[in-house]
């Protein structure tokens, strides 16, 4: 399979890749089978991937959240290092078009004003609700990325509203 057709399967053909890249086989190896799996299980357990309840949770909190992810998947590629190149190549790509244009966005207004007034709260609500789901999206990729058989974001029942 090619990093086109695998981007493809996922609808993520909005994400900007030179051509060539495009035509390279995506051939997981183990290295980048154990990185996956690392990023997968800290992905699942951030708010990144967890609903954040209206009335519950701090923005400043989960922005540090979603910026804590950089030296997160820095560290797990230079861990596993030049054979987890597979995975090295995704997350660059998830990391600089779309986890840093929102960390971009929101760091200088909680730095000139942590607590936010109730039209930025909003609208960073909204706008971290439409990284989620970019970013769900990203950690099932990682699932099959690892060989995941069963996969673990859908594991809890959303509440009622």
């Amino acid at each position: 399979m090619k990093w086109k057709e695998w981007l493809e399967n996922w609808s993520m053909t909005s994400l900007k890749i030179n051509a060539w890249f495009l035509e390279m086989e995506w051939n997981p190896k183990d290295e980048d089978k154990a990185a996956a799996w690392e990023l997968y299980i800290e992905l699942l357990t951030r708010i990144t991937t967890q609903p954040l309840a209206e009335a519950a949770g701090s923005e400043a909190s989960a922005l540090e959240s979603v910026h804590s992810l950089f030296p997160t998947t820095r560290e797990i590629i230079k861990r596993h290092g030049r054979d987890a190149e597979e995975f090295t190549k995704i997350s660059i790509i998830v990391l600089n078009q779309i986890i840093r244009p929102f960390t971009a966005k929101w760091h200088p207004r909680f730095a000139l004003r942590p607590d936010l007034d109730a039209e930025p709260r909003m609208e960073f609500r909204c706008e971290l609700n439409e990284i989620q789901v970019k970013l769900r999206v990203y950690t099932r990729m990682l699932g099959e990325m690892a060989g995941i058989e069963r996969d673990f974001t859908g594991l809890e029942v959303a509440e009622a509203a």
